[in-house]
């Protein structure tokens, strides 16, 4: 079974837009393992959009020559050789966003060209669709077309949240769906994306099925195709933790070939990175948010398999140093329960506390912590 838990790796789209072509791809299917990415649960290489030739060929859609002279198969062999999986893009209306050609009317054919090339990912969007056609129906057409080729593809829903996929999506054979529209590298989509649109939709995730706040502009700093100024590290912080306790996949955007000690210790963070894959499988939700004076903090959580919680404190607003407190009883904890908290940042316990914990979170920043109840 695919995507029984988020799924992990990188998109090419975040920094180098179409700047793509064949050896980027194979130096980062070797960042993966000489950084470490792999082993932290990073999986698959995904090749956005403008990989396409400007026209078919003899109905089949075919590569640039000039970015993939060696071709696709290849360089989807390549990426199998270093134990990673590859991933490609379409579109399911009559050109990609890139104005290349896509899917609609050739679904069969693209499915079966997918899966004789060795795509073990695709990424399905969702622009030039036709007046009138249900969006839904070609989502589950591609689907069905997946299916039947037998070739395990996880198959990823990128229709902006047009048509709330997060309630038909599972039932087309989606194994993630976007919710809202592009991230962009700047706090406030952070905030809009990640804090302000995904409330609410927990119902809708589990194993094999989840909602996809976008990539990950983690370690981006204001460069590449969706750069709006940048992060900062504690800004990157927030967005990682959030999109953990989200169980939201975890695709990079930023080049990996060349991560800041501050991007590493984000995005290889073990502990985070277990919150995100538990085994569970439960989104986590906001259990509290205060705005005063327009200087808002926010309580996320998210339930975990041994009986422990996730907790985020997050503090969106400017003032620094706020204190940000949960309390037992609005994580269905007993008051009088004494539980271990434990900083996954900074990968130390903090203590047993009975009733409530506070943590002091500068602006923009983020307290993620690990409530276990003890006996």
């Amino acid at each position: 079974m695919l995507a029984q838990t988020p799924p992990m790796g990188w998109n090419s789209w975040n920094t180098f837009g179409p700047e793509i072509e064949e050896s980027l791809i194979r130096e980062t299917a070797d960042a993966f393992l000489c950084e470490g990415l792999k082993d932290a649960g990073y999986e698959y290489v995904v090749i956005d959009d403008l990989w396409e030739a400007d026209a078919r060929v003899n109905g089949r859609l075919t590569w640039d020559q000039d970015k993939f002279p060696a071709g696709i198969p290849a360089l989807a062999e390549y990426v199998h050789s270093k134990g990673l999986k590859f991933g490609l893009y379409s579109c399911a209306g009559t050109h990609t966003c890139g104005r290349k050609p896509a899917s609609f009317g050739y679904e069969e054919v693209d499915a079966w060209t997918f899966a004789e090339w060795g795509v073990d990912f695709l990424k399905y969007d969702f622009c030039f669709v036709p007046p009138g056609v249900d969006g839904p129906s070609l989502y589950r057409k591609m689907g069905q077309a997946l299916r039947a080729t037998g070739r395990p593809i996880l198959f990823s829903i990128c229709e902006w949240g047009m048509n709330k996929p997060w309630k038909w999506g599972a039932s087309v054979g989606g194994h993630m769906w976007r919710t809202t529209g592009d991230i962009a590298d700047s706090w406030e989509s952070i905030v809009h994306i990640g804090f302000e649109r995904q409330a609410g939709l927990e119902p809708y995730a589990g194993p094999g099925h989840w909602n996809d706040p976008d990539m990950l502009v983690v370690g981006m700093y204001g460069k590449g195709n969706v750069a709006r100024g940048g992060c900062t590290d504690a800004e990157y912080r927030s967005h990682f933790s959030l999109w953990c306790l989200l169980a939201a996949p975890l695709m990079i955007g930023c080049d990996v070939r060349h991560m800041t000690g501050a991007t590493r210790e984000i995005l290889l963070n073990r502990e985070a990175i277990a919150v995100n894959q538990d085994a569970l499988g439960r989104q986590g939700y906001r259990v509290g948010k205060v705005d005063y004076a327009g200087e808002i903090a926010e309580v996320w959580a998210k339930p975990l398999v041994d009986g422990s919680i996730a907790v985020g404190l997050f503090n969106l607003g400017n003032m620094s140093g706020r204190l940000i407190g949960v309390a037992w009883e609005s994580l269905g904890l007993d008051d009088r329960r004494p539980c271990l908290v434990r900083d996954l940042w900074a990968h130390e316990d903090i203590g047993v506390f009975t009733g409530d914990f506070t943590a002091r979170v500068d602006s923009h920043d983020v307290a993620l912590v690990r409530i276990t109840p003890q006996r």
